[in-house]
């Protein structure tokens, strides 16, 4: 097992290394640094500007994108980031804000999602053709259907706007982390105001997670082996347990550890329509704005958080079936 997982591990470096190179250049080439600092500070002298692309590497010429890529490394793995381009603010407390804010939403949506999917899958799986297998494959099917912004508006007009208008109170806030100027923690407010993004984004990961592991669960229960077990004596109990779910994971952890690992790069939709200061909100900020020293943090996360947790994809793969560490 340490073998396979360092096999898989030697890997991280030089994927890490390739794709934030590519990243690198796909910025500069589509957001065009030094125009947009320029749009951005109008009144910038000619020592300012060649001061942000001295500070940020925007080195021209044939080599300039390698040497610009490395000096731009360098200062990220030193801590010595590049300032905004709007306002001149450090770039790590506003996104270190943005990632906590993600990750609770992101979190806690999945968490919901994967318990709760997994949950219908297998009771639909065990009683195919049923009517509880038709009404968990018929909400999974409306809940892929409808887009996150539907759900999103539905679920505002109905706690917010209408639930106001016949109450007098909106049950559910419909934007930020927080009430406009409040300060300290307030872990009540804040569950509050995640309750509708948690359920929009939940409401498609149910859906997609009661279909795999229904579709999974399935398939290993009609397997030849299964009937082998059966044929043995061992009960539908422990069938089931120790045999059948343990082999319908394999397919559903590749989706559980990709979702999780996507959560760093924010719920760009959820988060844009209910104003949440998450990762997704920073993004599409940062990219109107065309600010490079925001850009390319951000870049390093997501990519960081997607190939890491494809590792211990493979990783949990080789746990949960030892044909794939041999393989």
């Amino acid at each position: 097992m340490l073998r396979y997982t360092l096999r898989r591990a030697v890997w991280l470096l030089p994927t890490l290394l390739l794709v934030t190179f590519l990243v690198y250049v796909a910025l500069r080439l589509g957001t065009d640094p030094v125009a947009s600092y320029r749009r951005t500070n109008i009144r910038a002298s000619k020592k300012k500007i060649d001061q942000y692309i001295a500070a940020n590497g925007l080195y021209s010429g044939a080599f300039g994108y390698i040497r610009g890529y490395f000096k731009w490394l360098w200062g990220f793995v030193t801590l010595d980031w590049p300032r905004s381009i709007k306002g001149s603010r450090e770039v790590w407390p506003h996104l270190k804000d943005a990632l906590a804010n993600s990750l609770r939403l992101g979190l806690v949506a999945s968490f919901i999602g994967i318990l709760v999917g997994n949950a219908l899958g297998v009771l639909a799986a065990l009683r195919p053709g049923r009517l509880r297998d038709t009404l968990v494959n018929s909400s999974a099917l409306v809940g892929l259907a409808v887009p996150p912004f539907v759900s999103a508006l539905l679920l505002q007009l109905f706690f917010a706007v209408y639930w106001q208008k016949w109450f007098g109170y909106a049950l559910f806030p419909v934007s930020g982390v927080y009430p406009a100027g409040h300060q300290g923690f307030d872990l009540f407010l804040m569950l509050k105001h995640m309750a509708l993004p948690v359920v929009v984004v939940s409401i498609q990961s149910i859906a997609v997670y009661s279909r795999y592991m229904r579709a999974s669960l399935l398939d290993v229960l009609n397997s030849e082996y299964m009937r082998t077990a059966r044929a043995k004596g061992i009960s539908e109990r422990r069938v089931l347990v120790h045999h059948a779910l343990r082999n319908a994971l394999i397919p559903v952890t590749t989706l559980a550890f990709l979702d999780v690992g996507a959560v760093v790069g924010g719920l760009i939709i959820t988060e844009g329509l209910f104003e949440y200061p998450g990762m997704g909100r920073f993004f599409l900020v940062a990219y109107s704005n065309g600010d490079f020293p925001e850009l390319m943090p951000w870049m390093v996360l997501i990519i960081g958080s997607v190939v890491v947790f494809n590792l211990l994809a493979d990783i949990a793969y080789a746990k949960l079936d030892p044909r794939i560490r041999l393989g």
